[in-house]
């Protein structure tokens, strides 16, 4: 099948859960349900705006509230923080898939030249250390080792008792219980997820990546099928591929760069056309009238190359870039209206100043209706402006 990017971001679009506006209460619940059809939702450290789990998963739940997130994590138990390409939280009825990756990071850690480097001359004591500290005290912060002393009447350096704590965590030993601010509080694993010590087989594990990622992209190339998870190799990919295209489990496609006109080879379940015609009809794609703000990790951002390709969108996150090389501005949020991205808004919230500053914004080429779009955008910035819990709403001159 020839099939060209306005379908496969349309179809992108409503698997990512942009396409459809919510149904049923509002609550943990919902929630759940909207994670679980992300596969996870990437949390990050920067308040620019806003946390930016908090706004990818407002971006598809106007009722979203953080705090049904945290129950989620801290008290439901129902996800788990780990890494898929960056720190997620992650439904836990896959964990025992990440068992496989907590064996490889057991290993590579221990070998690699970095993690060497940070947890010392003897990694081996400072695991020790920190793993009979929280079986003896419970939860505990990085900083609660900061001023250990040690028996033989020296002081810890601190800086491997961190790396042996992030160690244990991406070995699956230790877990995060619950977060004070943004920084991890650790217990044992066995403490708070009882009974998800079990580990899928290889074979399921692979199928589980492949199959999964499919769901979640609708049309995906090998690369962007490994990855969705980052929980296989690409190598591993295409031998999925091969097997499951025999199997009649999926079928070949092409698309069309959206700009370019190239095509690209990509695979889908069998049931495509059917997709196709559902997202042709998704009520929030067909939508010219409203537009929304997609955080810079949101998981339709983050595959630039695929946002390129699909939408014709070039992004590039500045936050890290010198402020005097910026484009554009250091946190800057891609605007979405119906299935086309037609612009970007460089926002910053000033909790001091009560605010949420506009602080540029930029229409792409061909866009259509942009005095309409800056209404509707208008719109979206008052909104967030309450979801962020500021009064007021400052504009470029």
């Amino acid at each position: 099948m020839d099939i060209t990017a306005r379908q496969t971001r349309r179809l992108l679009l409503c698997k990512q859960g942009l396409g459809f506006s919510p149904t049923g209460r509002s609550g943990p619940a919902q929630l759940e349900r909207m994670i679980t059809q992300l596969g996870f939702v990437q949390l990050d450290s920067i308040s620019a705006v806003e946390r930016a789990h908090h706004l990818t998963l407002r971006s598809r739940l106007p009722a979203y509230t953080p705090h049904h997130l945290k129950i989620l994590l801290e008290s439901k138990r129902s996800l788990f923080e780990h890494w898929t390409h960056d720190a997620s939280a992650i439904p836990i009825e896959w964990r025992h898939h990440w068992k496989h990756r907590f064996d490889r990071y057991a290993t590579s850690d221990r070998t690699h030249p970095w993690w060497s480097k940070q947890m010392g001359d003897d990694p081996d004591r400072a695991i020790r250390h920190v793993l009979r500290r929280i079986r003896a005290e419970g939860p505990l912060r990085s900083r609660d080792f900061e001023h250990d002393h040690d028996s033989k009447g020296g002081w810890w350096n601190w800086k491997p008792t961190k790396a042996a704590l992030e160690y244990l965590w991406r070995s699956g030993r230790i877990s995060v219980t619950r977060r004070e601010g943004f920084q991890k509080v650790y217990d044992l694993s066995s403490r708070i997820h009882p009974g998800t010590s079990r580990k899928s087989s290889q074979r399921s594990h692979v199928d589980w990546a492949c199959e999964e990622a499919i769901n979640r992209l609708g049309i995906a190339t090998a690369s962007e099928i490994a990855g969705y998870f980052r929980a296989i190799p690409l190598g591993t990919v295409r031998e999925w591929i091969t097997q499951a295209l025999e199997r009649g489990h999926i079928i070949p496609v092409q698309v069309r760069h959206s700009t370019t006109g190239k095509p690209a080879q990509s695979f889908a379940r069998s049931t495509i056309e059917n997709d196709i015609a559902r997202a042709t009809a998704a009520p929030l794609l067909n939508d010219s009238t409203t537009v929304r703000l997609l955080c810079p990790f949101d998981p339709v951002i983050r595959d630039r190359n695929r946002l390129e390709r699909l939408f014709g969108f070039t992004y590039r996150f500045e936050a890290f870039v010198p402020k005097a090389k910026r484009k554009y501005g250091y946190y800057v949020l891609p605007v979405l209206r119906g299935d086309e991205v037609i612009g970007r808004a460089d926002l910053k919230t000033d909790r001091k100043a009560d605010c949420l500053h506009v602080q540029g914004v930029w229409w792409e080429p061909n866009t259509n209706a942009v005095r309409a779009a800056g209404r509707s955008l208008r719109r979206e910035v008052e909104s967030l402006a309450r979801f962020v819990g500021v009064s007021n709403v400052s504009y470029p001159l």
